[in-house]
């Protein structure tokens, strides 16, 4: 199928047919997978905290202190399905109800539902990464999911300004890619940390998900920048979109089922 698309610099309608039955088809195994998420995972759960500050009034003094407050529990079970869950919604409502305007834009080479739907996902994806290393701190892990939801949607712009350029702006790529790598630096940063504490060791599963859900996420930004380079297959635009519906079932796919033989298996 993907050397059908890339032979084809017009793809025919039979193409686009194929791709709505792809979409379904991945809506599927990712609506499985989400289902049985939910169904055969443990009741691990980790609290958020808040570090604000408060007034400390006393002897005549007044001074501000940092207060370390229990917000509530994010079910890491439910979570992990969620993001499962919205890239069945994204694949199935386009495979469908959406399926006119999904063409009507990759015929534009523009392909503004799977940027939404990554904002939400991969950002979700990267949160709950961020929590398995000791990120608990709500105002952070709210950073964390703008930043890398903001770096989905310079990829938008990415699509969307290169629809009126006669040559490839690379500027919404390489912002993208700025604010991408924010919330990595945060992450390893956090693992540094740990590292140092004599009683404190970081799982092995967990420095696995890092090392392939970072490859994963950086052969994203490949794909596009191929895309756009216009390299062997990735001359068509739907070879392209092709690769971004293996990469992101295989990736989400990945990360779930490594948390979930990491710390979701019930006891």
């Amino acid at each position: 199928m993907a050397a059908a698309v890339a032979s084809d610099p017009m793809p025919p309608a039979r193409i686009f047919v194929n791709l709505r039955r792809f979409n379904i088809v991945m809506g599927i195994f990712h609506l499985i997978q989400g289902i049985a998420m939910i169904a055969l995972s443990s009741d691990f759960s980790i609290s958020l905290s808040t570090l604000y500050l408060r007034a400390v009034v006393g002897n005549g003094s007044f001074s501000l202190e940092q207060n370390l407050q229990q917000t509530s529990s994010i079910p890491f079970g439910p979570a992990v399905a969620l993001f499962l869950l919205m890239s069945a919604a994204a694949h199935l409502l386009l495979g469908t109800v959406l399926y006119q305007w999904y063409v009507k834009n990759l015929k534009r080479k523009f392909n503004p539902a799977r940027w939404y739907e990554y904002a939400l996902s991969s950002s979700l994806m990267l949160v709950l990464i961020g929590m398995l290393v000791g990120i608990y701190d709500l105002s952070t892990l709210i950073l964390i999911f703008g930043l890398n939801a903001m770096m989905n949607l310079f990829g938008l712009m990415m699509e969307l300004h290169n629809q009126t350029t006669s040559k490839t702006d690379w500027t919404a790529f390489i912002y993208g890619c700025i604010a991408g790598i924010i919330p990595w630096i945060v992450i390893v940063l956090y693992i540094a940390g740990a590292a140092q504490s004599v009683d404190t060791e970081i799982p092995g599963f967990v420095y696995a998900i890092l090392i392939s859900i970072f490859v994963f996420f950086n052969i994203f930004a490949l794909n596009m920048w191929l895309q756009y380079r216009g390299i062997g297959f990735w001359k068509n635009y739907l070879f392209g979109e092709y690769a971004y519906i293996v990469l992101s079932l295989v990736a989400k796919s990945v990360l779930a089922w490594q948390i979930w033989a990491g710390q979701l298996q019930p006891s």
